[in-house]
């Protein structure tokens, strides 16, 4: 499918004028969009400007809160409780990691859960802010109930991606972001927009039997947990999933299960909630409260080093170091531009209609 080049700024200026005509304040709309940018950057493609509309129409259905209090509603030295008042998990998750960081640089660590929350973007956002400062960055989230787990025909856990960055020396950080199901739901949005089938293994139907139809979820389809059946290791993608659902939600007091609303605005939040929006977990932890900064990360470049020299099965392969295609990505895109595809760009100059700001004009 044919896409059109953007610079940066250009994606920053139009995504910023977008949050702002929903009623986001400067700052908060700024973050947002940087936010979103960087998934682009990165190759994200299906978490970043491409999301704008979703957004927007779960602002216009009362749903995201644009001037939210995000507050503090319980906390200790080392770990506290947000409660985001229903505004952007774009905005609130970067306030969590900064709360987790200031108190990790006066107790070693900092673990923030987060409630009353919406969809925080790429995850590797929040867990590199912890990086800057020569720390260990975690950031998960629940979402809205697309995977069956293991053995069941019923959609009960979210795609809830985990995130770890470690800091290195010489090298890129380490960047384990990832969903928990065999495949992000935002891997079917592209193959929707690009009218391509998806592999065996992402996803079954409504009776339960493997599919490639990426429109599978609209008929009452479920995406499979990370392994795919049990005989490749399914029941450790659901508990994975489960992992981030019980840190995200069930200790934050958000919506953890079946209960998650769902990100579409077509749908209706569960009638009968358990908790309040969705739910994050972040974390930061400080590296030289193991051992001296620069030691750690000068082993973290001979690791790296040592795996990136692996003897591979084929010598045209490699072994690609967690993060390293993104950081990749984020350099070619930075100079060269960031593609969207034509769907994106129609969808996202039809919002624009809709909120009388300038077009997505090419550059």
């Amino acid at each position: 499918m044919s896409a059109t080049i953007f610079s940066e700024k250009h994606l920053r200026d139009f995504t910023e004028s977008v949050f702002k005509a929903m009623g986001c304040s400067d700052a908060h709309s700024q973050l947002a969009t940087d936010v979103l940018i960087k998934a682009d950057l990165r190759g994200i493609d299906s978490h970043g400007v491409a999301r704008l509309s979703g957004y927007v129409r779960l602002w216009e259905k009362q749903r995201i809160n644009a001037r939210p209090n995000i507050r503090i509603v319980h906390e200790t030295a080392s770990t506290a409780t947000i409660d985001g008042d229903g505004g952007l998990g774009l905005v609130i998750a970067p306030f969590a990691m900064e709360v987790a960081l200031k108190k990790a640089e006066n107790c070693g660590s900092g673990w923030v859960s987060v409630r009353n929350s919406n969809h925080f973007g790429i995850a590797a956002y929040h867990s590199l802010m912890a990086v800057e400062k020569d720390m260990i960055g975690f950031a998960m989230t629940n979402a809205s109930p697309l995977v069956a787990p293991t053995y069941a025909n019923e959609r009960l856990l979210g795609t809830n991606p985990m995130c770890y960055a470690f800091p290195a020396g010489k090298y890129e950080p380490v960047v384990v972001d990832m969903a928990t199901s065999a495949a992000a739901n935002g891997k079917l949005e592209i193959a929707q927009r690009t009218g391509k089938s998806i592999p065996d293994g992402w996803i079954i139907d409504q009776n339960g039997h493997s599919s490639t139809n990426p429109h599978e979820l609209k008929e009452g389809g479920a995406l499979l947990p990370l392994g795919s059946d049990v005989e490749h290791g399914s029941h450790k993608g659901f508990g994975l999933g489960a992992t981030v659902d019980i840190l995200s939600a069930v200790l934050s007091g958000a919506n953890y299960g079946p209960w998650v609303p769902p990100f579409v605005s077509f749908l209706e939040p569960p009638a009968d909630p358990v908790g309040l929006g969705i739910g994050h977990f972040i974390g930061a932890m400080r590296v030289d409260g193991f051992r001296p900064a620069d030691e750690f990360k000068s082993h973290m470049d001979n690791w790296i080093r040592r795996f990136k020299s692996a003897k591979t099965i084929n010598p045209d392969q490699k072994v690609i170091i967690p993060g390293e295609p993104e950081f990749e990505a984020e350099q070619f895109r930075k100079a060269n531009g960031i593609p969207l595809v034509n769907a994106v760009v129609e969808d996202l100059n039809a919002l624009a209609l809709k909120l009388k700001i300038p077009a997505l004009a090419s550059n």
